[in-house]
C-alpha cells in the first residue's frame, strides 16, 4: 500500500515503568516513533524488551508513566510521572542551595540582607517551577480523561446538524420525519458511547487465553457493537457473518465456542473482533507467534489482504525479523525497553547500524545448507559495545529516515560506515 505523509500515531517519550518493591521496571523507556496512514510499521525485539508494553501502554491498557501518545492529532495518553520528579529535583536543589546559603548567613551575620535575598529569589525560581510543572500535570489528566468525551460530543453535534438537513427536506411527510427520528435516536446513542482510542484495535498474541471461552464466537465477535450501544440484533448478527467470511471462516461458525477452533482459527476470530468495529489502526501483538508456519503464512496473508481492502494501519509487533519484513514498510527495533534502531525495512536489512540489530539479523536462518554452514552468530554485549560513561546516547538520526540509539562518538562512526 502507498504511503502519505499524514502521521496517524506519534509515540513521544513514552515511559511504562512498574514498581518492584522500592524500584522501578523500566518495561519502556523513552521510546518515541510515529506511524503514517496506511503504514504497516514493524516493532521487533527479543522477548521481554518491551514490545507488548508499548502497544498496550499505546490503546490505554496501561496507564503511561511519563511522556505522550497523538492520535489524529489528539492526546490520547499522557503520563505525569517526568513532571512530579521535575518537582521533585527542584524543589531538593533549592533546599540544597537554601541549606549552603543558611551556613554562610551563621557564619557571617553581616551579610543577612543579601543572602535573605538570594534565598528568597531560589524560592521565587522554585515557585515558578513547581506552577509550570503543576500546569502541565493539570493539562496532561485533563486531555488523557476527556479526549473520548470531547469526541463523542463532536459526533453527537455533527449528527444533530445532519439530521436538522435532513429533517428540513422531509417536512409534510410525517412518516419520513418519524423514520428519520427513530434512525437519528440509534445513531446518536452510539455516538454518545464512541470513543477516540476504539479506533486502534488490537490483536492479542495468544488466541487461546484472549477469547472467552464462555462465550460464542457471535457473542466475542459482536461485544465491541453492544458497547457502543447497538442494540439491533439483526444489524448485528448480519455484521458478524460478514466479518467472519472476511476472515475466512464461516456462519455456521457463529455458535461455536472457542474450545472448537484450531489455534488459526481462534486467531482469525481475534482478528475479526478487532476489524469489526472498524477501526482505522489495527495493533497486532505477534499474532503468527502461537502458530505453525503454515498457517503463520495464511494469517500474514490475511492481514496484508484487510489491510489493503480496509485502508489499515498497522502496528505489527514481532520477534521474527523475516516476518516483519515481509509485512513491514518500515522497523522499530527495541532493546531492553529502548529503541535502538528504525528506518525503512529494506534500509534496515542492507544497513544494519546498531550492534544489536546486527545480532537479530544473523540469527535469521536461510534454506540453504551452504550458507548455514558459513553463518556466524554475531553475539550482542551492550558492555563492551558501548561506552556511555561520558558521552550519554539519544536516539538520533544519522541519516535521511534512519534513526540509531548512539552518542557523538558512534554517530560518526556510524555516518561514516553509511558513505
Amino acid at each position: 500500500m502507498e504511503n502519505n505523509n499524514e502521521v496517524l500515531l506519534k509515540v513521544d517519550h513514552l515511559c511504562q515503568y512498574f514498581r518492584l518493591g522500592r524500584k522501578d521496571l523500566k518495561a519502556v523507556d523513552d521510546v518515541s516513533f510515529e506511524i503514517r496512514r496506511g503504514e504497516a510499521f514493524g516493532l521487533v525485539g527479543e522477548s521481554g524488551c518491551g514490545k507488548t508494553t508499548t502497544g498496550r501502554s499505546i490503546i490505554k491498557l496501561y496507564d503511561i508513566t511519563s511522556g505522550n501518545v497523538y492520535f489524529k492529532g489528539k492526546r490520547v495518553g499522557a503520563g505525569t510521572r517526568a513532571y512530579k520528579d521535575a518537582i521533585k529535583k527542584a524543589r531538593a536543589e533549592a533546599a540544597a542551595k537554601i541549606k549552603t546559603l543558611k551556613a554562610e548567613l551563621a557564619a557571617d551575620s553581616t551579610r543577612k540582607a543579601e543572602i535573605n535575598e538570594k534565598i528568597k529569589k531560589i524560592q521565587d525560581e522554585l515557585a515558578v517551577v513547581v506552577a509550570q510543572n503543576r500546569a502541565l500535570i493539570r493539562d496532561a489528566k485533563s486531555d488523557h480523561n476527556d479526549v473520548d468525551k470531547q469526541h463523542a460530543e463532536a459526533l453527537v453535534a455533527a449528527l444533530e446538524k445532519e439530521y436538522e438537513e435532513k429533517a428540513r427536506l422531509a417536512q409534510g411527510d410525517p412518516a419520513k420525519l418519524q423514520a428519520l427520528e427513530k434512525e437519528f435516536r440509534s445513531k446518536r446513542r452510539v455516538a454518545k458511547k464512541s470513543k477516540l482510542i476504539t479506533q486502534i484495535q488490537m490483536i492479542f498474541q495468544d488466541p487461546i487465553a484472549s477469547l472467552d471461552p464462555r462465550m460464542t464466537v457471535r457473542e466475542i465477535i459482536a461485544e465491541g457493537l453492544v458497547i457502543n450501544g447497538i442494540t439491533d440484533k439483526d444489524y448485528i448478527n448480519e455484521k458478524v457473518y460478514e466479518i467472519l467470511e472476511m476472515v475466512g471462516l464461516v456462519r455456521e461458525h457463529a455458535d461455536r465456542y472457542p474450545h472448537e477452533f484450531s489455534g488459526g482459527q481462534r486467531q482469525r476470530i481475534g482478528i475479526a473482533r478487532a476489524i469489526i468495529m472498524q477501526p482505522e489502526m489495527i495493533i497486532a501483538d505477534e499474532p503468527v507467534s502461537a502458530l505453525d508456519v503454515s498457517i503463520q503464512a495464511q494469517v500474514i496473508n490475511l492481514l496484508n489482504d484487510l489491510r489493503e481492502r480496509l485502508g489499515l494501519t498497522i502496528l505489527f509487533i514481532a520477534h521474527d525479523l523475516s516476518v516483519v519484513k515481509y509485512f513491514s514498510d518500515r522497523i522499530g527495533v527495541m532493546y531492553f525497553g529502548k529503541m535502538v534502531e528504525l528506518a525503512d525495512s529494506d534500509e534496515l536489512f542492507k544497513n544494519p547500524l546498531h550492534p544489536y540489530t546486527k545480532s537479530l539479523l544473523s540469527a535469521i536462518p536461510l534454506p540453504d545448507p551452504v550458507y548455514e554452514k558459513k553463518r556466524t552468530r554475531v553475539i550482542y554485549n551492550p558492555l563492551a559495545e558501548h561506552d556511555y560513561s561520558v558521552n550519554a546516547p539519544t536516539f538520533r538520526e544519522v541519516s535521511p529516515g534512519h534513526f540509531v540509539y548512539c552518542n557523538d562518538e558512534e554517530e560518526e562512526k556510524y555516518k561514516l560506515m553509511l558513505k
